[in-house]
Parts: structure tokens; C-alpha cells; sequence
């Protein structure tokens, strides 16, 4: 998907009530599912790398873990770097993940394409006063930061090549100017810039593979047809295999093809095509289980299609069944979810989204989730972004504020990032070129006692005449309703915009009190709240906190 509309599949042609029939009929002979001894879940993203066990990912104790996150997108684009990057606060760069963790989105899909990771390239649209840390920083240096305040909140990232240049999308993984050996270079130099970072678990290796011209001469992706320029399985293994050779500690992910011939259906032959024929662009995973990608290291694949709904193309034939949307299970099965049902390897459904401006839309988006969750089924909705044409996004226009209606119905299905994916500073990246010095100093924090809170102080960047702060309230052995949190500033600093708090100010004394939607968190659980402030370029001390309940 892009961030400007179009069009992801293509309409199928159908005879009267064949397709209905057909998916109907299909949806009679689903085999049952078969409840064994359920495996050990961690607790959110688990510890280490992740690895898969027939369909699951596991983590590295073998504890199950289930990937629930976001797309956040932009380094694809000609800024370069992430959208969003423009908005006022709380929506600064860790604001935005903030919230996301908060949320309960444990994992963020990165997608970029070949541009941002040219020498020279630049971000562009990044608030100078919202994100000042970030000035002077290459589009590699900004996923730096991100990946490494992601892994902190204890997020997975995917990195996800999503086009060629930032000009758009394309059918095939290569262009006549950006070769696959161009590609593979790329991908090999992200997997050596983070090896031995455990925030990034792996590669989405090419966004949206799809159909292009008309059968029988279709000049598009392919799957299993055997030509090595347009089959895209053979592709992925080439790809997979080449990153795996430079860090085999990642997870390779695969998406579909929209057509399995690489072709779209011919509208003027007169010959009805059957709706298992294609699918979304991406979507199509109907041949993987009879012609798997290979790779060269086992327990390392991850099958990543793409599903959409009635809003942002409407001509799927499945959305026109008098079954709606009870049929849809049946579709999701032969396209992708067989794979996973019949154990071959684990599903993470890398987008799917819908603006909810079609009312089925909303009957799509539950059964779907549903259908994800009931199988154990990992994914990645898109998107974060308001300003994502097709979908529009989790963020409301102030890249802040939450599309409740959507949230209302992932919420349920979100696993919070509670994990700790001991993530390290990426040491292979090129000194910041920034005049500003981020530091990190927090307070200690006694231990909690039952029904009470504590209070932990952080400087997270810090310029001239400037800081941004971050305090984060653990509540103690029981839950809490409430909290308030105060302080005494020592050296003249002042507080010009927090976020995530109620703030009031008495000259240098400050109290912040919870707002509606933080103030309840169970035993142990944290929150936290954050500000932008001044300083007199001498003297920051940290101040001693009391939170009371």
C-alpha cells in the first residue's frame, strides 16, 4: 500500500452466482480445527531472536510469540524518512512511539525503498523544534534512533522493502535502473548494520509483488512459473538466502503475488475466470505450500500477505456473496491462512486496512481479526499514518489522537509490548552530524509499595536553551486509579509543553496529575508522560519526584 490512492487488486470475472457459489461451497468442506496442549506464550515480544516452529514464531526460550503491530510509513517516500516527523507535540518522534507502545502495538513494519539508503540522501520535513535531535541526521541515522527507542519499549521491528525508488510501486522487485544485485546489496547492508540487534527480527523482502499486462502474455510477478526474471518465489530465495548469508539470525518474510500467472484476467475473451485465480497485490499465497521458498537456514520463514477491504477496492468478487461476510474465512484460507492451519509455517499478515467509510467495511475488519486471532496469526495494520489515501491511519491528523472506531475493534487483538528484546545501539552507524547531545539520566526509584506509585526521571535530549524529558509512573504491588506526580525544578528550568499529563505550575514547583485515559494501571504496569522545557545551558539537574495516589 502507498500513501497516495490506488488500486491493489484486480477485478475478476465472474457468471452469475458462481462465485458466491463457489466460496459458499468451499466454506462447507473447512477441516476443523484440532486443539493440542497449547505451548508456552511469552510475555509480548519474548527475549532474543525469533525463530519459527511449524506456525508459530518463537522466541528464544521457544515461548510463542505473536506479533501484533503497525505500519509507520514515509522512508519509502521522497522525505526519506518518516512522516509525521512535521507535527507539533505530544507528537514528537518518541511521542509517536510512545503512544504506539501505549496502544499496545508491540511491533513496527518499517517500509523504505532503495533512495533512502543512497550516500548523501536527506529527510526532509522534520519539525526543527519538535524533533530538534533529529537535525542533521541521515534517513539511516533517524531509522537508527527509531529502531533503538522501539527496542526500549520493548517493540520488534521489520524492515520492509517496499519500492525500488521513492517514485512507486512496481510489479517486479527490480527495475532496468535499480538491478536485483542492487537489491541484495541493500538488503545485505541493513542485515550487517544490525546484526546483533535484536529490536530488528527481519526482512519483508518486497512489498506488493504483483500482476502486470494481460494473460496469456502477462509481464508481471509470477509464482511457480519457473521464469527466473518474473517467478518471485525463486526471487525470495535468491534474496532470502543472500541476506541470511550475512545474518542468519533474522526472519525472512514473504509476500504473495496478486495473480499467480503474473497476468491479468483477459475481460474480452468470454472465458469466466474463477476467483481463486488472484488476489490482492501481495496476497496471493495459493501455491506456497506445493512450491515453498527454500532457504539455505531452517526455521527462518514467515509467509507476509496482504489483505483490503470493500473501501479501497470494491470489485473483489468474495464482496459481493450473499454470504458476506461469512464467507470470507474460506477466501483468507486458500489465498494464505492454509498455510498456517496446516502447519507448513507461521502467517503474519503485513497490511490490511480500510478508511471504515463502507459500513461492511467494519463487518470486514472484525471477521478478519477475528480469523487472525482464532489462528494464532500475527500481523501489522496500516497504518499508523493519517495520511495514508487508501486507509487513512490509527493517528488522527495531529498524529496523536486515536481513530477510536478503529482502535475499538484491534484492541482486543493486540498483544502490549511487555517484553524486553535486549536491544542494543546499532555501532555500525556513522556519527551524528546533530549539535545536539541526547543523554539519559535517570533517577532511582525506591521500591513500590502496595496501592502507591513511584515516579522515575529521564533527560532524553538535551540542546542548547532546550531539553525534552520523559517520566515514567510505575504503579506499585496493587493497581492504581490515579496518580499525581510533583517536583521542585533547583536551576530555573520551565516547562513550555507536555504531553500524556494534566500540568500545573507554581514558578519552579510542578505537579502533573494523570489525564483520563492513564490514570488506572495494574500491578507493576507503567505509563508514561513527557515535556519540552528550557534550561539556562549551565546546570539540568535531575529532581527528586514524589507520586502519590
Amino acid at each position: 500500500m502507498t500513501s497516495a490512492p490506488l488500486l491493489p487488486g484486480r477485478p475478476l470475472r465472474l457468471v452469475g452466482g458462481i462465485v458466491a457459489a463457489t466460496v459458499t461451497a468451499a466454506a462447507t468442506f473447512l477441516i476443523a480445527l484440532t486443539l493440542s496442549a497449547t505451548p508456552a506464550t511469552a510475555a509480548g515480544t519474548g527475549t532474543g531472536y525469533l525463530r519459527t516452529n511449524g506456525n508459530r514464531i518463537v522466541d528464544a526460550t521457544g515461548a510463542t510469540v505473536r506479533l501484533t503491530g503497525i505500519n509507520w510509513f514515509g522512508m519509502e517516500t521522497d522525505n526519506r524518512t518518516f512522516h509525521g516527523l512535521w507535527a507539533n507535540p505530544p507528537a514528537t518522534w518518541r511521542g509517536q512511539i510512545d503512544r504506539m507502545a501505549e496502544l499496545g502495538f508491540n511491533t513496527l513494519r518499517i517500509p523504505y525503498s532503495g533512495d533512502a539508503l543512497r550516500p548523501g540522501a536527506t529527510a526532509t520535513s522534520i519539525n526543527t523544534w519538535t524533533n530538534p535531535d533529529l537535525v542533521g541526521l541521515s534517513p539511516l541515522e533517524i531509522l537508527d534512533r527509531v529502531i533503538e527507542y522501539a527496542g526500549s519499549k520493548g517493540m520488534r521491528v521489520i524492515l520492509d522493502r517496499h519500492r525500488p525508488t521513492a517514485a512507486g510501486q512496481t510489479p517486479l522487485w527490480y527495475t532496468p535502473t535499480v538491478s536485483e544485485a542492487s537489491m541484495i546489496a541493500d538488503w545485505r547492508m541493513l542485515a550487517q548494520r544490525y546484526a546483533g540487534n535484536t529490536t530488528v527480527i527481519g526482512a519483508d523482502l518486497f512489498n506488493e509483488p504483483h500482476a502486470d499486462g494481460t494473460d496469456p502474455n502477462g509481464t508481471g510477478a509470477c509464482w511457480g512459473c519457473g521464469d527466473p526474471a518474473r517467478d518471485w518465489r525463486l526471487a525470495a530465495e535468491r534474496i532470502g538466502n543472500a541476506i541470511l548469508e550475512v545474518n542468519p539470525n533474522w526472519l525472512i518474510f514473504v509476500e504473495g503475488v496478486s495473480c499467480l500467472s503474473g497476468g491479468n484476467p483477459n475481460a474480452w475473451d468470454g472465458v469466466p475466470d474463477p476467483w481463486q485465480n488472484c488476489d490482492w497485490w501481495g496476497g496471493n499465497l495459493s501455491q506456497a505450500i506445493a512450491q515453498p521458498v527454500r532457504l539455505n537456514v531452517p526455521n527462518r520463514l514467515v509467509y507476509a500477505p496482504h489483505d483490503y477491504a470493500i473501501s479501497v477496492y470494491d470489485r473483489q468478487p468474495w464482496f459481493n456473496d450473499p454470504n458476506f461476510p461469512n464467507n470470507l474465512p474460506a477466501v483468507w484460507d486458500h489465498f494464505w491462512g492454509n498455510i498456517a492451519k496446516q502447519n507448513v509455517a507461521p502467517i503474519l499478515l503485513g497490511e490490511f486496512g480500510s478508511t471504515l467509510a463502507n459500513p461492511l467495511d467494519v463487518q470486514w475488519l472484525t471477521t478478519l481479526v477475528n480469523y487472525l486471532t482464532a489462528n494464532g496469526m500475527s500481523f501489522t495494520y496500516w497504518s499508523w499514518n493519517p495520511n495514508s489515501g487508501d486507509t487513512g491511519g490509527i493517528a488522527l491528523d495531529d498524529w496523536y489522537s486515536i481513530n477510536q472506531q478503529k482502535y475499538a475493534i484491534l484492541q482486543p487483538h493486540l498483544v502490549p509490548p511487555t517484553g524486553q528484546p535486549t536491544s542494543q545501539p546499532t555501532t555500525s552507524s556513522p556519527t551524528s552530524t546533530s549539535t545536539s547531545t541526547p543523554t539519559s539520566t535517570p533517577t532511582s526509584t525506591p521500591t513500590n509499595p502496595p496501592g502507591g506509585c513511584t515516579a522515575t526521571y529521564s533527560i532524553v535530549n538535551q540542546y542548547p536553551g532546550g531539553f525534552q524529558a520523559e517520566v515514567t509512573v510505575r504503579a506499585g504491588a496493587t493497581a492504581i486509579t490515579r496518580w499525581t506526580v510533583g517536583w521542585t525544578f533547583a536551576n530555573g528550568q520551565t516547562i513550555t509543553q507536555l504531553w500524556n499529563g494534566d500540568l500545573t505550575s507554581n514558578g519552579a514547583s510542578i505537579t502533573v496529575r494523570n489525564l483520563s485515559y492513564n490514570g488506572s494501571l495494574g500491578p507493576n504496569a507503567t505509563t508514561t508522560f513527557g515535556f519540552l522545557g528550557t534550561w539556562n545551558n549551565a546546570t539540568n539537574a535531575i529532581p527528586t519526584l514524589t507520586c502519590t495516589t
